[in-house]
């Protein structure tokens, strides 16, 4: 849109199809979006519009919500449910409070997707090859282009908390600062944008798959998750003794339930399964513990006022807005229910079978389909419309032959 029209107020309308999109460009059957397959509004939030600093002409990017063209959100807006997520909790003189960690590979450019990713070649001439993990070595030959991923980020007002090389082949990580779940959804959506848009300047690419290199551990987005009180601001997870309190359970025990239906919203693609069939501390379990990164359910040592669960299932590759409002909403399902946990775990363990997740997309569909859980907090129409669209990816996936394939069963008798 030029910058005029957006100025005087125009209406943006989108078709209503268009947010089931399939990642291969394609959508499912009309029925599921409206048969008259109508118009939504797109309604830029006035606090999420930013000039883009990497960008040569001046442009200028606005989220927005998706709108029904009568004035409530749209069913199949991921932000939408997010942010009906967030009012249920106000109902409640709650606020939930969440930070996310967000993994990503830098690689060079791979213009023949039939060939694997490789790290850029660094300022010494040579590849790196594994051993940089949590390093401050700069021989990547990465600062320019990370330079302008700070810049770029303080012109947008995305603060940040601490990069670091994570332990993958030309892996990093950013932690973003905790706050407000949408703003965080939001700024963990431009954040991903800024990372492939600044890449392409410097030539590098930025892959947010969850599992890009074999043998290697993939990219998560873990979510911390919290509660205040509107009022207080006090974190309902600790007592005024410092102990945990009962919602803290009740909320751990929400997760648990939501978990394995919910698997499908936090791993969302073929790739997904791949990171959490591997486990490099990327656990497929609902388990829960205290500081053990084997649980899918982590509770990291802090101090009583910084009590947080840590959701340790979603992978880089899932939409944000959505794994937040998935967890979130699993979390007040305990609440108000007043659902217990089951018994933390340490150390080495065996996941039992009601705490165990599917591993596989078709699996992860296959209990979504079941779930009553996700048609009471997210609808029937977004469950039935997402469903819809992940069965197209998923048949797409099955429609090519891998090279393991070809190489291994080929000379089979």
């Amino acid at each position: 849109m030029t910058a005029d029209g957006f100025l005087e107020g125009r209406r943006l309308q989108l078709a209503r199809g268009v947010l089931l999109q399939c990642i291969m460009g394609g959508y499912p059957p009309a029925r599921f979006y409206g048969s008259d397959d109508g118009d939504l509004a797109l309604v830029p939030d006035a606090r999420q519009i930013h000039c883009l600093p990497w960008s040569k002409q001046p442009r200028a990017l606005a989220i927005c919500d998706a709108d029904e063209l009568t004035g409530e959100s749209s069913n199949l807006s991921t932000r939408g449910q997010l942010k009906a997520v967030i009012a249920r909790y106000s109902e409640l003189g709650l606020a939930p409070v969440v930070a996310t960690e967000l993994e990503f590979f830098v690689f060079a450019p791979n213009p023949d997707p039939g060939q694997p990713f490789q790290p850029p070649v660094g300022l010494d001439g040579r590849r790196e090859d594994g051993h940089s993990a949590f390093s401050v070595s700069s021989n990547s030959g990465l600062r320019p282009f990370f330079n302008e991923v700070y810049e770029c980020m303080a012109a947008l007002g995305l603060p940040r908390d601490t990069f670091m090389h994570e332990m993958g082949v030309s892996q990093f990580e950013i932690n973003l600062l905790h706050g407000d779940p949408l703003l965080l959804a939001d700024q963990t959506f431009l954040f991903k944008h800024l990372l492939k848009e600044v890449a392409l300047k410097h030539h590098l690419t930025v892959v947010c798959m969850a599992k890009p290199l074999a043998h290697t551990p993939g990219s998560s987005m873990h979510i911390h998750q919290s509660i205040v009180e509107i009022d207080t601001g006090r974190n309902v997870f600790s007592d005024d003794a410092g102990q945990s309190t009962a919602i803290f359970r009740q909320f751990i025990a929400g997760q648990q339930a939501g978990m394995a239906d919910f698997t499908a919203l936090f791993a969302p693609n073929v790739n997904s399964y791949q990171r959490l069939c591997h486990p490099f501390a990327s656990p497929n379990n609902a388990c829960w513990s205290h500081d053990n990164r084997a649980a899918g359910l982590r509770i990291p040592a802090s101090s009583p006022a910084a009590r947080r669960v840590e959701n340790r299932l979603p992978g880089a590759d899932a939409n944000p807005y959505l794994a937040i409002a998935a967890s979130l909403a699993a979390g007040l399902h305990g609440i108000e229910h007043k659902l217990e946990p089951s018994e933390p775990i340490q150390g080495e363990f065996e996941v039992p079978d009601n705490l165990s997740l599917p591993c596989t997309l078709h699996a992860a569909i296959e209990r979504l389909k079941r779930s009553q859980l996700a048609r009471e907090l997210f609808g029937k129409e977004f469950i039935e419309g997402y469903i819809a669209s992940k069965t197209m990816e998923l048949t797409s996936f099955y429609d090519e032959i891998t090279p393991w394939e070809r190489r291994v069963l080929a000379a089979q008798a």
